[in-house]
């Protein structure tokens, strides 16, 4: 396979507001089913300032964002409505006490049907905002896979990272030589091709619940 080509030139494009797509509401956290294309958090930009928060905070004020998935990204993502249940998941999510798991479409088959990444990351800074593997000066960075199923050019993975670096899944997949569909950031000309969005859904999320610590699991299919 080809190296990856320069990313495309960045344009936001978010869905159209719509009803959000919430999954459970209390009184203390919301779960939603970000679409893809849409930014979790404004950019510094006026033109990036349509986000999942600002279209949250809509309806609920309160909410604050304790964790984030790519902009191109679509899935699971629970949100605090107050200081006591941002602190308590947070420290979950610190403590690698939370379950997530992801659902890709790769280029390529799979040599194996299940296996371990365990390849340190870091900022690729003059390519930002790019990450890439660093054996020297990389940060810890392990992601498991399990393939679900194979295509004639493209594998369907269940991903599950054990630790959160930025754009970890996308950056273990193309270093695996099986770029995610549609990766406008790390997937060579075939692969971007191959789909109009980046194929990567967060799919599992598992933590638990701030007030009484009752286990709480979603889950959410993706679209393609």
């Amino acid at each position: 396979m080809s190296a990856p080509d320069k990313p495309r030139p960045f344009t936001y494009n978010p869905p159209p507001a719509g009803p959000l797509p919430i999954l459970h509401a209390d009184d203390h956290i919301l779960v939603l089913d970000k679409p893809a294309g849409l930014l979790t958090v404004a950019g510094n930009a006026p033109e990036l300032a349509d986000c999942l928060e600002a279209r949250v905070r809509a309806q609920y004020p309160t909410a604050t964002m304790i964790h984030r998935l790519d902009m191109d990204t679509s899935g699971l993502i629970v949100l605090a409505l107050n200081a006591r249940a941002h602190a308590h998941i947070g420290k979950q999510f610190e403590k690698r006490l939370t379950r997530k798991t992801y659902i890709a479409l790769v280029w390529g088959k799979m040599a194996q049907v299940s296996g371990r990444i365990d390849q340190p990351m870091k900022s690729d800074w003059p390519n930002r905002p790019k990450q890439h593997v660093d054996l020297a000066d990389g940060r810890p960075a392990i992601t498991d896979w399990e393939v679900l199923e194979t295509g004639t050019d493209r594998t369907r993975l269940r991903l599950t990272p054990l630790t959160g670096r930025t754009h970890q899944l996308r950056v273990h997949m193309a270093f695996l030589g099986h770029p995610i569909l549609g990766d406008n950031l790390y997937a060579p000309a075939e692969a971007l091709a191959a789909s109009p969005r980046l194929c990567l859904h967060a799919e599992t999320l598992a933590f638990r619940h701030p007030d009484g610590g009752a286990p709480m699991i979603f889950n959410s299919p993706p679209a393609f």
